[in-house]
C-alpha cells in the first residue's frame, strides 16, 4: 500500500511540473499560400463539420513522364505540376482548428510510381526526428498519407515517414485500426533545413493492390503529427468526431488512368547457418528417481544449413499468390517476457513471420478463428488473397511439422514412446477460407472456415460474421460460429473405472490420466470422441465527441474448439457494458481532455454458474507535454469450480482436482493507475501500479491437489527509453509482480522481469542491436546480440547470437536448486535472403 502512496504523489508531481503550455510559435519561411490560416468554418453550432466544395469534389491527379530524384528536396520541374493539398486542419488536440504549423502535400504519377511529397515548417532545432529502424518512428515528427486503393472504405494502406524519410507502413482497417507489421517496397528520403523538413515518397504500384480503370477513384487524406506539441495531428480534410469511422471521412482521389499494369514475380531465397549447443540430461526421464541429482551435460551439435524460398506473384492488381517451401521462419525479434506465474489462460503473441502478415486483415474476426501461430514451423504454405468488385477472399493452407517433431528425450523413453509412435514425425495439415462482401456504404457480411488434422485429431469450424454501420455514430458487429471436433477433449467427469475400454484409448491416443492405477489428483482425463460446439459475439458501438457506449456479449460452448484459431475459455458466457464522459479538448489549457467511464461485467457457464462479476471507473486525463494519466477502481467477484482446473469429484470418486471445497469465491478491490510521458525528444517513460486485494493465488505447480486462495496481489511496472544521440536508443523496463496469501502470509509467486534493450542505427538499412532480459522465477537470463543490414522487405543478412542460461536457478530436469551458472542452450547464427522483383 506505501508504494501505491507513493506512485500518486509522483503522479502529482508530473501533474504540476508539465501542466504549463509550451506551444510557442517562432518565425518560419511561410508557403506559397499561407496554410496557417483555417479558410472555411470547419465546424457550425449544429456540431456538423463543414467541408470545404473543392476538398469535397475528386483531385485529379497529374501525369508526368519526368525522371524523379528521390532525395527529399522536391526540386524537379515535375513537382510544380503536381497536385497541391493545403490547409490542414488541426484535429488533435484541437478540434478542426488552426495548426501550429503550415504543411502541404503534393501528388503525381507516372506510369509505374504514385510520387508524394511533403513540406513541412517548422523550426530546425525543434524537429524530432532520429536514424531509426523502419516503423519505429512512434513519439517523432512524422507525416503520413492513406490510399483507399479500393475505395470501398473499409482498408487503406497507411504510410508514415519522419523528417529523415525512414519508412512506416501498414494496413488501416476500418473498425480495427492500424496494422504496422505488413511492409511494402518503396522508395523515400526526408531533408532537414533551417525552414523546416521535407520528404520525397517513391511508391511502385505493383507494390500495391488495387483497382485500376479509367476513372477509378481512390480514397485519400495526408496527415502530419507535431509530437512536441501534445502529438498534434493535423489533416488535410476536417474530421467530425461525432460521426464513427476514419475512411469514410477521407477524400477522393482520380486522374490514374494511365498505370501501366505488371504482372510481377516476387522470388526470396534464404539461407540459415546455425550453430547450436543445448544442455542435455545425464540420466534418462525414464529413470530418474524421485530425489535424484541430474546436473545435465551441454552438447555442441553440428552446424546446420537450412533453405528457404518464398514466393510472391500478383496474378492481378488486386490478386496475389503466395507460396512457400520450407520457409525461413526464424525470428530475429523474440517475443517480449511476461509474467506467467499464475496465469490461467492462454496468453496471445503477435504474429512478427513476414508470409502471415501479407493480407492478414482479410484472415482477422472478433472471435480469432484464425490464428497463423497456431502454424508453428511449416515444410510448405500457399495463400491466395485479393478482392473483385465487393468481394474481398483469402485461402491458405499448410504442412505444419511441429506437432510431430518430439525430443530425444521422447523418442527414447520407453513410458512414452508407444504413445507417441502414431504420431512421431507425421505433419498437421491446415486449411483456411475468409469470404467478405461488402454491402452499403459500410457493411460488410463475411464466412469463415478453418481445418485442421493431425493423426486421430481433427477439427473443422463455419463461421458468419459482419459489421453494420446503423447510422453515422452507431456501428455493430457480430460473429457465430459452429465447430466439429473428433479429438481428445478435457473431460473432467468421466470415470475410468466404469469404462475401461474407453480410457484404455485415451491413454493410447491423448496421453492423459492413467489406467488401472491411482489416478494423479488435479489432472484430468483427456477423453477421445466426438464433440460439437458454438461461439457467438455482437457488440453495439456509439460514439460522439462528448460521449459513447459499448455494449458486447459473447461465449464459447463446454465443447468449442478453434485448433486453427485462439481461444482463451470455453463453457463461458459474458456480457460486457462500458459508458463514457469527455469533456471539450482545450489545447492550451493544463488539463486538454479529461474522460470518464463506468463500465461493468458478468461471466457465466453454459448451466448458468456465475463465474465472474466485475463493476468500476476509470479517468483518462491528456495533459500538456505529451503526459497522459489514467486511473481505475473497480470490485470483482470471482468463483472457481474445481472442474476447470482438473477432476470434478464423483460418487465413484470422492476426492477431486480442490483440497477441500470444490468451489472458491473471492470479492476483490483493484486499483491501479499509470502514467506515460515524452517531455522531450531524447527521453520518455511511463509507470504502472496495480494493487487486487484477495486475488486469486491458483495454486499451480503442486503434484497434489490444487489449494487456490485468496492473498493480496501488487504489480508494478516502469519503463523508459533514452535517445543520446540520433542513431542510439537505449530501452530498459522492469515489471513486478507478487502475490502473498492471507491463509498462511506465504508468497505464493514473486517475480521480477527486467529487460535491456540497445540499438545503433548505424544508417536506415545498416543497425547493431543487443538486448537482455532477467526473469526472477527461474533465475534465467536471456540474451542476444544481432548485427543485421535490411535495405528493403525480404533483402536481409542477419549476424546473431543468442544465449540462455540460470544464475542460481533450478534445474529443467528435476526442479531442484543448483548453485552458480548453467548454461542452457546457445545460437550462433547467420540468415540471408534477397528479393528478386521482375515484371512479367
Amino acid at each position: 500500500m506505501n508504494a501505491i502512496i507513493i506512485f500518486f504523489a509522483i503522479l502529482l508531481i508530473s501533474i504540476s511540473a508539465y501542466a504549463q503550455p509550451t506551444n510557442n510559435v517562432a518565425s518560419s519561411e511561410k508557403p506559397s499560400s499561407d496554410t496557417t490560416e483555417v479558410t472555411k468554418e470547419p465546424a457550425g453550432k449544429s456540431g456538423k463539420v463543414v467541408v470545404p466544395p473543392e476538398k469535397l469534389r475528386p483531385i485529379v491527379i497529374p501525369i508526368t513522364q519526368s525522371e524523379i530524384l528521390i532525395d527529399g528536396r522536391l526540386d524537379e520541374p515535375a513537382w510544380q505540376t503536381a497536385a497541391v493539398f493545403k490547409d490542414f486542419y488541426q484535429t488533435s488536440p484541437g478540434d478542426n482548428t488552426k495548426p501550429s504549423r503550415p504543411t502541404e502535400a503534393y501528388v503525381f504519377y507516372d506510369e509505374k510510381h504514385l510520387y508524394i511529397g511533403f513540406k513541412c515548417w517548422d523550426e530546425r532545432d525543434k524537429i524530432r526526428a532520429t536514424v531509426a529502424k523502419r516503423d519505429n518512428v512512434f513519439g517523432e515528427d512524422n507525416v503520413r498519407v492513406w490510399l483507399d486503393t479500393f475505395n470501398d472504405q473499409r482498408r487503406a494502406y497507411v504510410l508514415g515517414f519522419n523528417p529523415l524519410g525512414i519508412q512506416q507502413d501498414g494496413i488501416y482497417t476500418e473498425g480495427q485500426g492500424a496494422d504496422f507489421s505488413v511492409d511494402i517496397v518503396m522508395e523515400s528520403k526526408g531533408v532537414i533545413e533551417d525552414w523546416g523538413w521535407s520528404v520525397e515518397v517513391k511508391i511502385p504500384f505493383k507494390s500495391l493492390r488495387y483497382t485500376a480503370g479509367e476513372g477509378k477513384l481512390w480514397g485519400f487524406n495526408v496527415a502530419r503529427n507535431i509530437d512536441r506539441f501534445n502529438d498534434e495531428f493535423n489533416q488535410w480534410l476536417p474530421d467530425d468526431r461525432d460521426v464513427s469511422g476514419f475512411l469514410i471521412k477521407h477524400g477522393k482521389i482520380t486522374g490514374l488512368d494511365e498505370i501501366k499494369y505488371e504482372r510481377t514475380l516476387e522470388i526470396v531465397p534464404s539461407v540459415t547457418i546455425s550453430q547450436s549447443g543445448r544442455r542435455t540430461r545425464t540420466i534418462p526421464r525414464y529413470q530418474l528417481t524421485p530425489g535424484a541429482v541430474d546436473p545435465g551435460r551441454f552438447v555442441n551439435e553440428a552446424v546446420k544449413p537450412e533453405f528457404g524460398l518464398t514466393m510472391k506473384y500478383t496474378l492481378s492488381p488486386n490478386i496475389t499468390l503466395d507460396a512457400a517451401i520450407n520457409p525461413d521462419f526464424a525470428e530475429i525479434e523474440a517475443d517480449a517476457p511476461v509474467v506467467t506465474a499464475n496465469q490461467r489462460f492462454p496468453i496471445f503473441f503477435q504474429e512478427k513471420r513476414p508470409f502471415f502478415l501479407e493480407g492478414q486483415e482479410i484472415f482477422s474476426s472478433p472471435l480469432r478463428v484464425f490464428y497463423s501461430r497456431t502454424i508453428v514451423d511449416p515444410d510448405a504454405a500457399v495463400k491466395l488473397t485479393g478482392k473483385v468488385g465487393k468481394t474481398s477472399f483469402g485461402f491458405l493452407a499448410a504442412s505444419d511439422k511441429a506437432p510431430g517433431n518430439y525430443d530425444e528425450d521422447d523418442r527414447n523413453d520407453p513410458s512414452v514412446r508407444p504413445r507417441v509412435d502414431e504420431f512421431l514425425d507425421k505433419n498437421a495439415m491446415f486449411g483456411v477460407l475468409r469470404l467478405k462482401r461488402d454491402f452499403g456504404k459500410e457493411n460488410n457480411i463475411g464466412f469463415f472456415a478453418t481445418y485442421r488434422s493431425f493423426p486421430e485429431q481433427k477439427n473443422t469450424l463455419a463461421s458468419v460474421d459482419g459489421r453494420i454501420k446503423l447510422n453515422a455514430k452507431t456501428t455493430t458487429t457480430f460473429q457465430l460460429v459452429g465447430t466439429h471436433s473428433k479429438r481428445c477433449f478435457f473431460e473432467t467427469a468421466f470415470d475410468a473405472n466404469a469404462d475401461t475400454t474407453q480410457a484404455q484409448r485415451n491413454r493410447e491416443i491423448c496421453g492423459g490420466g492413467t489406467f488401472g492405477g491411482v489416478t494423479q489428483l488435479g489432472s484430468p482425463f483427456n477423453q477421445y470422441r466426438v464433440g460439437n460446439g458454438i461461439g457467438y459475439y455482437a457488440n453495439l458501438d456509439y460514439s460522439t465527441d462528448r460521449h459513447g457506449y459499448f455494449i458486447e456479449v459473447g461465449g464459447q460452448s463446454k465443447d468449442y474448439r478453434a485448433d486453427s484459431g485462439f481461444t482463451r475459455r470455453t463453457n463461458t458466457n459474458f456480457a460486457f457494458f462500458f459508458n463514457r464522459f469527455s469533456t471539450k479538448s482545450e489545447p492550451k489549457a493544463a488539463i486538454i481532455r479529461a474522460s470518464w467511464a463506468q463500465f461493468s461485467g458478468i461471466d457465466y457457464d453454459w448451466s448458468g454458474r456465475l463465474q465472474r462479476f466485475r463493476a468500476g471507473t476509470n479517468v483518462n486525463l491528456s495533459l500538456q507535454r505529451n503526459t497522459y494519466v489514467f486511473l481505475e477502481s473497480a470490485i470483482v467477484y470471482d468463483k472457481l469450480y474445481e472442474e476447470e482446473f482438473g477432476l470434478k469429484r464423483l460418487p465413484t470418486r470422492p476426492q477431486g482436482a480442490f483440497l477441500g471445497d470444490p468451489t472458491r469465491a473471492t470479492w476483490q478491490q483493484v486499483v491501479s493507475g499509470n502514467i506515460n510521458q515524452t517531455p522531450h525528444k531524447r527521453f520518455n517513460y511511463g509507470m504502472f501500479v496495480g494493487f487486487i486485494n484477495n486475488a486469486f493465488d491458483f495454486d499451480f505447480g503442486s503434484s497434489g491437489p490444487l489449494n487456490p486462495g485468496p492473498g493480496q496481489q501488487f504489480d508494478a511496472e516502469v519503463w523508459g527509453e533514452v535517445k543520446p544521440t540520433d542513431p542510439l536508443r537505449i530501452s530498459l523496463s522492469y515489471r513486478k509482480s507478487r502475490l502473498v496469501r492471507n491463509d498462511n502470509k506465504r508468497r505464493a509467486f514473486d517475480a521480477d522481469i527486467v529487460s535491456l534493450r540497445s540499438t545503433y542505427q548505424f544508417s536506415r538499412f545498416l543497425f547493431a542491436r543487443m538486448r537482455l532480459d532477467y526473469n526472477s522465477t527461474r533465475n534465467n537470463y536471456a540474451g542476444q546480440a544481432l548485427f543485421g543490414w535490411n535495405p528493403n522487405p525480404g533483402t536481409a543478412f542477419y549476424v546473431g547470437y543468442n544465449d540462455d542460461f540460470n544464475y542460481s536457478g533450478h534445474s529443467p530436469f528435476t526442479g531442484q536448486f543448483e548453485p552458480g551458472f548453467q548454461r542452457n542452450g546457445r545460437t550462433f547464427f547467420i540468415r540471408m535472403s534477397y528479393l528478386f522483383r521482375k515484371s512479367i
